[in-house]
């Protein structure tokens, strides 16, 4: 998820010293993503990594999966590329960008799997179609992934998981192991920053995988 943050001091020069693990021009490895990550059994992308945690224990947890990680907020993503450095992990890239250019950055069929964390709910009626999950985007997450391929989404938010379902469905995905409280369901979960504050105020987390036939 992005956040609005205050620029940081020296940010070029921290980012300058992650540069192994930044693709400046993604849109040159539209195709060719798995040829970074040799023997890798998928190619997974989450959409908002902010600052990383989820990034990077994804990344530790699931050594033969290769992720690639899109924020728009330099400020945010120089922390993420940073733990990823710190833990010398080898499967991840990043990329500044935007969910709106996905289909510059990656294939059709190139992907596996997306991550979609705590999106912005874009709470009013007019504002639908920025949300993350609307089945425009939705669209576009079927045409990159390969058949059989899986959009993985959490959330807080209810009336946002509701819209989620409904819009998966009329994208023709299948839904798949829906549950309105993650922390009691014993499904394997890594956490990312805001999900952590959410769950210390109580809230439960939902989470759902739309696959695509």
């Amino acid at each position: 998820m992005s956040v609005r943050m205050r620029k940081k001091k020296n940010l070029i020069p921290r980012l300058e010293a992650c540069e192994a693990l930044l693709e400046r021009e993604p849109a040159g490895r539209k195709g060719a993503w798995r040829a970074l990550f040799p023997g890798k059994e998928r190619l997974a992308l989450e959409i908002g990594c902010g600052k990383g945690k989820f990034t990077a224990g994804t990344a530790q947890g699931e050594p033969e999966q290769a992720l690639v990680a899109l924020e728009r907020v330099p400020e945010a993503l120089v922390m993420a590329v940073e733990k990823a450095r710190d833990l010398s992990l080898s499967n991840v890239r990043y990329i500044i960008g935007d969910a709106d250019d996905l289909r510059e950055y990656f294939a059709e069929g190139e992907l596996d799997r997306i991550y979609v964390n705590f999106c912005d709910p874009w709470p009013k009626k007019k504002q639908a179609k920025r949300r993350l999950v609307h089945r425009e985007y939705l669209a576009v997450y079927a045409s990159l992934l390969k058949p059989g391929g899986e959009v993985i989404f959490k959330t807080d938010n209810a009336p946002l998981f509701d819209f989620a379902l409904e819009e998966a469905a009329a994208a023709s995905f299948g839904i798949l192991g829906v549950t309105r409280d993650l922390a009691g369901s014993g499904i394997p979960n890594v956490t990312t920053e805001y999900e952590e504050k959410f769950m210390a105020l109580g809230n439960p987390i939902h989470r759902a995988v739309f696959r695509r036939g």
